[in-house]
């Protein structure tokens, strides 16, 4: 049943490919994201629960945000909607939260199977330009209705490398975990778009969910009466995608060895920018 699903599906969407290229308009996404911070119980006072209540703030806040996807035939730019206002430090610890890996400007060409990516690493422009990589997106058997639309639900299990802050240890431990991304996307906007890097599927994509976040749409224009214009992102310098992993990479290691001279107290400044990864 799963196998004669897709198939219908992808029947659906080779049929309407022509239309299609005809198609464009604007899809609004709002960013959300569940996360706990556990209660070191050696440092509770009432001090000390507003300062973790005051973190618990920044990051809810740093985590609200809102995007825009604008689309016309095998184009798409994706961007912030929505800037929140510079965050400032928790009451009484000098400590800013900041949030990473929200991209600034994302543009795709699916004709073409090229990206740009105009971004930022610690005030630095970088503009990204390298070639597309589909996702081996696995069709399920699941459908349900997000606002007007029907969405069929599509997933991609891979594994995940990276280091985690050991507070006992003072050091970054390293680790390896099975992440499992939900989309859903709907075969009514026959445009393979999506919102950051969800897409290549037969419909637009109206929701992710990967780990502990989530992007849902929850407005859709399409064909507004003022024509969509999609401007290729051109500011930062250019550099592909493996040469920006190693900057961010040697980047992120700077701030490892900050935040370890934050914990043993040899930290030349009281205040100091925590970067979270998006």
């Amino acid at each position: 049943m799963k196998y004669i699903l897709a198939l219908l599906v992808l029947i659906l969407f080779s049929e309407t490919a022509s239309f299609a290229q005809n198609i464009e308009g604007i899809a609004y996404y709002k960013s959300f994201r569940s996360f706990d911070m556990k209660k070191d119980s050696t440092l509770t006072s009432p001090i000390n629960d507003k300062l973790q209540a005051d973190l618990l703030a920044q990051l809810k806040k740093q985590m609200q945000r809102e995007y825009k996807l604008s689309f016309k035939g095998p184009e798409s730019i994706y961007v912030i909607e929505e800037k929140l206002e510079a965050p400032k430090p928790a009451s009484g610890s000098g400590i800013t939260i900041t949030m990473s890996g929200n991209t600034d400007v994302l543009y795709r060409n699916l004709k073409d199977e090229n990206y740009i990516t105009e971004t930022e690493i610690m005030n630095k422009a970088f503009l990204i330009e390298d070639k597309l990589k589909k996702t081996d997106w696995k069709l399920e058997k699941e459908t349900k209705n997000i606002g007007q639309y029907m969405c069929f639900k599509a997933t991609y299990t891979r594994d995940e490398e990276g280091e985690k802050y050991n507070s006992a240890t003072n050091e970054f431990d390293p680790y390896t975990k099975t992440v499992v991304t939900t989309v859903w996307y709907t075969p009514q906007i026959p445009l393979s778009h999506g919102p950051d890097e969800y897409w290549g599927l037969p419909g637009l994509v109206l929701e992710a969910n990967e780990g502990k976040n989530s992007l849902l749409c929850y407005k859709v224009v399409l064909n507004p009466s003022e024509e969509i214009n999609i401007e290729i992102p051109s500011n930062g310098k250019k550099v592909d995608q493996a040469e920006y992993d190693d900057i961010s990479e040697k980047k992120q290691a700077e701030m490892r060895e900050q935040m370890k001279d934050f914990k043993n107290g040899n930290g030349k400044s009281t205040t100091r920018t925590v970067i979270f990864g998006g």
